[in-house]
C-alpha cells in the first residue's frame, strides 16, 4: 500500500474507532467500566475496545507488521521487549485516558509505524476536534492535510510544560528548582497527543517527560520534529521507540531544545 494510501485508511479507522467506542462512551462511563492500573493509571471500557478495533484494522492494513499496544503490554509486560528492529505499529487507543475518564478534554487516539528502531509514520487524532497531527519520516507534518511548521511563542521566558507526575521528588525538585525564574511553566494537559501540538502550534515552547513509553511518545516526537522541532533525550542522544530510560526534552525549535537542555540538565 502507498503511503498515501496508507495515510487514507489509518486515519479513516481511527476515526471509525473514534465514533463507534469512544465518543458514546464520553462522560458516560459506568463506575465499572473503569480501572487502574497503578497508582493514578486508568484505563476504561473504550480504552480496551478501541484498542481491539484497531489493531483488528491495522492487521488487515500491513499483515506482516507486529502489533504493540498499550493495553496489550499492559496485560503482558513482555510483550514490549518484543518491540526490536522489525515492521510494528504502536498503538494508544485513548491517550489522556485521566481526562477522558473524568469526562473532560483533551485526549487523542495515536499510532505509528515503526521498524529498525525509528518511527516511519505518526497519527494523533483528536476526536473532539476532528483533528489529525500527522507525519511521514522525511515528509514534514501535517495539520487536517496542510503541511505545518513548529513556531515559538514569542514570550520572553520559554513556556514549559514540565511533566512531574511520574517524577521521584528529589528528581522533581531538582528540575523545578533550575526552571525557576528561567521559564514560565505552564499547566499540562496530562495528554501527550496534546502536549506535542501545543509546541507546533506556539502555544508552548518547552516539554518536559519522565515516562517515555513509546505510545505515547513515537507519534508526538515525530511529527514535532518534522515540524522542524526537537524531541531528545536530555543528553541529546535520539529519542528511540526502543529505549525504555527515562527523561525526555522536547521543545520548538532545536535552539529552544539547546537552551532548555543548558537550564534543566544543570
Amino acid at each position: 500500500m502507498s503511503g498515501k494510501g496508507l495515510d487514507t485508511a489509518v486515519q479513516a479507522l481511527m476515526r471509525e474507532t473514534a465514533e463507534a467506542v469512544i465518543l458514546p462512551r464520553y462522560r458516560a462511563l459506568a463506575v465499572h467500566e473503569i480501572k487502574e492500573k497503578s497508582p493514578g493509571d486508568l484505563v476504561t471500557i473504550a480504552d480496551q475496545e478501541s484498542e481491539e478495533r484497531l489493531s483488528e484494522g491495522l492487521a488487515r492494513l500491513l499483515p506482516d507488521a507486529a502489533i504493540i499496544g498499550e493495553e496489550a503490554c499492559a496485560a503482558n509486560p513482555d510483550l514490549l521487549g518484543t518491540l526490536g528492529a522489525q515492521l510494528a505499529w504502536i498503538i494508544d487507543p485513548i491517550d489522556g485516558t485521566f481526562n477522558f475518564a473524568n469526562g473532560k478534554a483533551p485526549f487523542a487516539v495515536m499510532i505509528a509505524l515503526v521498524s529498525d528502531g525509528e518511527a516511519q509514520a505518526g497519527w494523533i487524532y483528536d476526536p473532539l476536534k476532528q483533528r489529525f497531527c500527522t507525519a511521514f519520516k522525511g515528509e514534514g507534518a501535517f495539520i487536517n492535510g496542510y503541511a505545518v511548521l513548529a513556531q515559538e511563542s514569542g514570550a520572553a521566558l520559554p513556556r514549559a510544560g514540565i511533566s512531574t507526575l511520574f517524577m521521584d521528588p528529589s528528581v522533581r525538585a531538582g528540575f523545578l528548582a533550575r526552571a525557576e525564574g528561567q521559564m514560565t511553566l505552564m499547566d499540562i494537559p496530562r495528554c501527550a497527543g496534546e502536549q506535542y501540538p501545543k509546541l507546533v502550534f506556539g502555544e508552548h515552547d518547552l516539554a518536559l517527560f519522565e515516562r517515555t513509553l513509546p505510545w505515547d511518545h513515537v507519534p508526538g516526537a515525530l511529527f514535532l520534529a518534522e515540524a522542524g522541532g526537537k524531541a531528545a533525550r536530555l543528553d541529546g542522544s535520539p529519542y528511540r521507540y526502543n529505549d525504555s530510560r527515562p527523561g525526555l526534552l522536547a521543545a520548538s525549535t532545536p535552539a529552544l531544545w539547546d537552551r532548555a537542555a543548558r537550564i534543566l540538565g544543570g
